[in-house]
């Protein structure tokens, strides 16, 4: 659960609860499937409704098919969703051609306290420059509460996650449903 309670023994089961919690059947699921296999994860809409509407667009565009994890910290996070494989790609909007940038999105009731939070990486300083990339956490970070975007946590695939290094692919991101 991302409510700020100190992580569970199972993160894993604590993620499904929370995703069988208040807010079910609103929120959406997508599947990221990787070259080491499915992530499950449920989009916090009500808590950051602007990010995941934009996550959402850019995985019916087929932005994610076929990117990488270009970061893999151990103990720490994952990074993907990078256009240029490196951590300094930008989505750029097909409609007008431009770099597009989601604005901080907090909530008191998302926190970095559990691995698999699911959050939108930014630049340096800049809290209002996530544009396309995202991590996913490998075990409590709290000191990134209120400093990055938490739009979901993973409910199924905590192994897949944890076997996901450096490079490896994202095949595709589907929404369920």
């Amino acid at each position: 659960m991302f409510t700020g309670i100190s992580t569970p023994p199972n993160p894993q089961a604590q993620n499904q609860s929370q995703a069988q919690g208040q807010g079910q059947g609103q929120d959406p699921v997508c599947v990221i499937d990787t070259n080491k296999g499915r992530i499950t994860i449920r989009l916090f809409k009500e808590y950051a409704p602007k990010t995941v509407d934009a996550f959402i667009s850019m995985i019916s565009e087929g932005f994610y098919n076929g990117l990488t994890f270009h970061r893999h910290e151990p103990g720490f996070v994952i990074q993907g969703g990078c256009p240029k494989g490196n951590g300094t790609g930008l989505y750029i909007d097909p409609k007008t051609n431009q770099p597009r940038m989601l604005l901080l999105e907090t909530s008191p009731n998302v926190r970095h306290n559990a691995a698999g939070v699911v959050a939108m990486a930014h630049f340096p300083k800049n809290p209002h420059s996530a544009s396309c990339q995202f991590y996913i956490t490998l075990a409590p970070q709290q000191r990134l509460d209120f400093k990055y975007t938490i739009f979901g946590g993973v409910i199924d695939g905590m192994d897949t996650v944890f076997k996901i290094t450096k490079g490896d692919k994202i095949n595709s991101i589907t929404m369920q449903n």
